[in-house]
């Protein structure tokens, strides 16, 4: 955008603004002369007023500089540690807007070359990258300081001509591949985290290409579009009240083929027309001699708009916002590639909020319910699913916030071997303050014990509330918004596409609601050279307000009154635009005209029993029972673990912690190595329990010292989070019991183990 501004227009248009500011100006000079100060508390008050005034609109100026010299730069961002390029997605064969660089770590960061690379990729939601570590206390942060080399996928403003999402894709692939490369040594492969929009997007890739993935970390991610709860997640009826995605396709064609990502922003200020038209604001305002540098430190990114291409955000919306096509396996790329989530072969941690009211933990979780029937299905597709619910943090919050990378991000970084190894199944992230009280303190990383407890669909389905008839609503939406995008594109597209160039484009950007606010403050406004002489003068004279002022506390109570007004007008407007949704879309007659019948169950395809994957799973079924008994004393060992572990609620890090020790200490067995051993025997003891602890005799070695060693192992595994109780106990007892017969087991199977098992597994459930 021409960095211009057109003084006459732009007065006329904000005149009453311009006659503010100037009435600003004329009454902080007249009590810097000492005018207003004779007039005691009310004086003292209204000085305080006028100097904040030019204050704040200073720190507006400061920021709209900030905007235009962000913007001048090749590929604007905020991230604050330095990086290097390492690929170029703008000169691949398929051209896409991003790129990779590696994080250079700051002076007396310790990078350990053999740890797991971590990969973040930010959201190109609207915003310019970098919020992944645009801050010491970061995701970015967190990682190096564990000692993890770290890179970066961003993106420059502009998309290049005629990219899409699955150029985007197979870029990202591209630059994983990159990154393996050069970490060849790495103990497991790279760690990827994706930030909201991102998070969909790195779920798409390592859909296609697995085989490229270490644990997988989405953070504020919707994955399931049409999940919610009646009430509290009204951003989710905005398509079906637009008529779909026809709107998307008119804002594409007014940009002159390009989406304003200005829009983006402004449909998420609009959830919270408190914060966005008040609160922010007047924070600044009232903190204005404290609270600039934070609040353009965050306006840096915020106010950081860039463009899609309109293939882009119409795929975005049909595919997935409006379509919900990702959970059910529909989208198939352009080279023959389905998109099925349950190809996913690394660990995925889910981490939301249900302070977050754009990705509620609905629509961060509700894809597992809509993939998976049964807690088998998980496990039969050797999946490892970790969700975390944080209890208020917003949507920014999750991946902004210094205290969430200080708590979840850091224990996510530094457990991230403990993820990759877990059993197949579903789990929640427990994370409880460290007391100094807790067994084994020198195992304990950071200030939080972390345990993954194992949970079950039902624990999901309580969280998510699937409902039918909420799916029948949003299936009658998706047709709509087919029939209406397809009667735009025959009877309006062309004639809005014959009155638009780039030149109207242009305009019709710089009045965006949030791009206008940064012409106004600009430069080439001509009060803003007095106003920034006024303000430099002020700063040397300033003269606060007493907090004992009653105008202060008044000024206070009258700021949350307004706010509640905005909240109460919020409430009010979402109970409105929720019912109108209902009242249109849970219509029966609306329903059939659309083509769906009362008598479907589901209103959509369910990913289901098809008979390539069906043969899949009964392959590695009978893979896995006829390898029951392969295996010497390691593997007995870690099925041992595994038996006594599947009797208890879930893994503490410290006896993780253990088995890394003796593991590197002992043991050439890389990570990669002992994971896929794990799965081996967690699997044998899921289809087979009997047999395969009847096997455990087999596979010991004779030389009882051996065995004694290894299972002492066992014991400091078990015992490292404390003295085991109930099943576990029982279970270590059991396993002590067969280690000790192990000698005369190798010539002579023992009768009495199939005995033992299943009364074991009767009394843990």
């Amino acid at each position: 955008m021409p960095q211009t501004f057109n003084t006459e227009a732009s007065e006329l248009a904000v005149k009453p603004m311009l006659d503010l500011m100037q009435a600003s100006i004329f009454a902080t000079q007249q009590s810097m002369q000492g005018g207003l100060q004779a007039w005691g508390m009310v004086g003292e008050y209204m000085t305080d007023v006028a100097q904040r005034t030019v204050l704040f609109w200073d720190v507006m100026r400061q920021r709209s500089e900030q905007y235009y010299e962000q913007k001048a730069q090749a590929v604007p961002h905020v991230l604050s540690f330095e990086s290097e390029l390492v690929l170029d997605a703008r000169t691949f064969d398929k051209p896409v807007n991003y790129g990779l660089v590696r994080v250079i770590p700051p002076a007396g960061t310790l990078i350990d070359p053999l740890k797991r690379p971590f990969v973040v990729v930010d959201p190109r939601a609207g915003h310019g990258p970098g919020i992944g570590g645009f801050k010491a206390d970061s995701e970015l942060g967190v990682a190096m300081r564990a000692g993890h080399p770290c890179y970066f996928v961003g993106f420059s403003p502009a998309p290049m001509p005629g990219q899409t999402i699955e150029d985007i894709m197979y870029a990202e692939a591209r630059f994983l591949e990159k990154v393996i490369e050069l970490h060849p040594d790495a103990d497991g492969k790279p760690c990827v985290i994706g930030n909201c929009q991102a998070g969909w997007a790195v779920m798409l890739v390592a859909a296609i290409r697995p085989e490229l993935f270490g644990p997988i970390i989405v953070a504020g991610a919707p994955l399931s579009y049409w999940a919610g709860v009646e009430g509290e997640n009204p951003m989710r009826y905005t398509g079906g009240l637009s008529g779909g995605s026809w709107v998307a396709a008119l804002a594409s064609d007014l940009g002159n083929g390009k989406f304003d990502g200005g829009y983006l922003v402004e449909n998420f200020e609009k959830l919270n027309p408190a914060n966005t038209l008040w609160t922010k604001s007047y924070n600044l305002w009232a903190k204005v001699d404290t609270e600039a540098p934070r609040y353009l430190e965050f306006e840096k990114w915020w106010g950081a708009h860039v463009n899609l291409n309109a293939e882009e955000i119409q795929w975005i919306v049909d595919q997935l916002f409006v379509g919900n096509r990702l959970a059910t396996a529909e989208i198939v790329t352009q080279r023959g590639d389905r998109v099925d989530l349950r190809n996913v072969r690394s660990p995925i941690v889910c981490f939301c909020s249900k302070g977050d009211n754009i990705t509620p933990p609905q629509q961060a979780l509700g894809w597992i319910p809509d993939l998976y029937a049964t807690d088998d299905d998980i496990s039969a597709c050797g999946q490892t699913i970790v969700y975390a619910v944080h209890e208020s943090v917003g949507h920014l919050g999750i991946f902004v916030s210094g205290g969430i990378a200080k708590k979840e991000h850091q224990e996510f970084a530094s457990n991230i071997d403990l993820i990759d190894v877990l059993p197949p199944g579903l789990y929640e992230a427990v994370m409880t303050p460290r007391t100094g009280k807790e067994a084994n303190q020198d195992l304990i990383v950071g200030d939080w014990i972390v345990r993954f407890e194992r949970r079950t669909l039902d624990d999901v389905r309580a969280i998510v509330q699937p409902d039918p008839e909420n799916e029948r609503r949003f299936a009658a939406v998706k047709r709509i918004s087919e029939i209406n995008l397809a009667l735009y594109r025959s009877l309006l597209q062309p004639f809005v596409r014959a009155s638009i160039n780039e030149q109207t484009a242009e305009w019709l950007h710089k009045l965006n609601a949030a791009e206008l606010p940064f012409s106004l403050f600009s430069s080439k406004n001509p009060l803003m050279p007095q106003l920034a002489d006024l303000a430099e003068q002020i700063r040397t004279q300033r003269s606060k307000a007493s907090p004992d002022n009653p105008l202060v506390k008044f000024q206070a109570l009258l700021s949350d009154s307004i706010i509640g007004t905005l909240d109460n007008y919020r409430d009010l407007r979402d109970a409105r635009q929720e019912r109108l949704f209902m009242s249109i879309y849970s219509s029966p007659v609306l329903q059939a005209l659309v083509g769906l019948s009362p008598e479907d169950d589901v209103p959509r395809r369910r990913p289901g029993d098809e008979p390539e994957r069906l043969a899949f799973i009964e392959k590695r079924i009978a893979d896995i029972k006829a390898g029951i008994a392969k295996g010497g004393l390691r593997e007995a060992a870690i099925r041992s673990l595994v038996y006594i572990g599947m009797a208890g609620t879930g893994v503490d890090e410290r006896a993780f912690n253990v088995l890394t020790a003796i593991r590197a200490e002992h043991d050439g067995m890389t990570l990669e190595q002992f994971k896929d051993t794990l799965r081996e025997q967690f699997f044998c003891l899921s289809l087979a329990p009997e047999e395969a602890l009847a096997s455990l005799p087999k596979m010991l070695p004779a030389d009882k010292a051996a065995r004694a060693k290894a299972l002492d192992i066992i014991r400091k595994c078990i015992h490292a989070a404390g003295e085991a109780t109930g099943a576990r106990a029982e279970r270590l007892a059991e396993i002590e019991q067969i280690f000790n017969v192990g000698a005369q087991a190798t010539t002579e199977p023992a009768t009495d183990a199939p005995a033992r098992a299943p009364r074991a597994l009767r009394k843990a459930g």
